[in-house]
């Protein structure tokens, strides 16, 4: 059942990008401003929803472990987390590049950059933090507590922009002070943005199934140990 999952929501995903990619490049006009480099957003925003979704998904889950001490919910959790990651890192290389060709340079010390920066840290610790601790209940406890703060900094990513006022522009699908995209120009970002989810829980259930077999591993470790 599982396998018959996978296939239909990578069927779905290809569709879907196959299309977004045709409409993007081939009918879409460039963007007054900035030209065709402006078509990176259709990659850029859908993966920072993607990532940032999965990402509250996993404090979701932690969260439950944390009240059910059930270790489930703890791998669905570091599933989630580093499929998230992925399109996190997604998020921080699109960036970079369409910050070198509007703003000149790779990288800019801005509010907006440096604390997904920070975010993309903190998720990228998790990870490393997960590789570092071999008992289970100690691993998972202490991956709840980096999510909680993933999270939180998720907000100040969020806000950054409202809160400083530095060089990363306004969000583009903001429609406050005359802001938004032209007519047919911002569909297809929601678009991608499905298409990437479907992708990103076929990742999930892949790490889900590396999860399950590196439980039994340590399960029969402690088996050993006790012997």
């Amino acid at each position: 059942m599982r396998d018959r999952i996978m296939y239909v929501l990578a069927t779905l995903s290809a569709a879907l990008l196959t299309w977004n990619l045709y409409k993007i490049f081939m009918i879409l006009p460039d963007e007054k401003n900035q030209g065709a480099i402006y078509r990176i957003v259709y990659m850029h925003v859908p993966s920072i929803f993607t990532g940032f979704t999965g990402f509250f998904v996993a404090l979701a889950a932690s969260a439950l472990y944390l009240i059910t001490k059930d270790l489930k919910y703890d791998a669905f959790a570091a599933a989630v987390t580093e499929v998230s990651l992925a399109f996190a890192s997604i998020v921080l290389a699109t960036g970079m590049i369409w910050g070198r060709i509007i703003w000149g340079i790779w990288w800019a010390w801005d509010a907006r950059l440096t604390t997904m920066l920070v975010c993309w840290l903190i998720y990228f610790g998790y990870v490393m933090l997960r590789r570092a601790i071999d008992e289970p209940t100690q691993r998972a406890r202490l991956s709840a507590v980096v999510s909680v703060f993933g999270c939180v900094d998720i907000m100040i990513v969020y806000k950054s922009i409202e809160w400083w006022r530095t060089q990363h522009p306004a969000p583009v699908l903001s429609v406050r002070d005359g802001g938004g995209m032209g007519p047919g120009m911002e569909s297809p970002i929601y678009w991608n943005w499905l298409a990437f989810m479907c992708l990103a829980s076929i990742l999930v259930m892949v790490r889900m199934r590396q999860e399950s077999i590196s439980r039994e591993i340590d399960s029969l470790r402690r088996m050993a140990h006790a012997y």
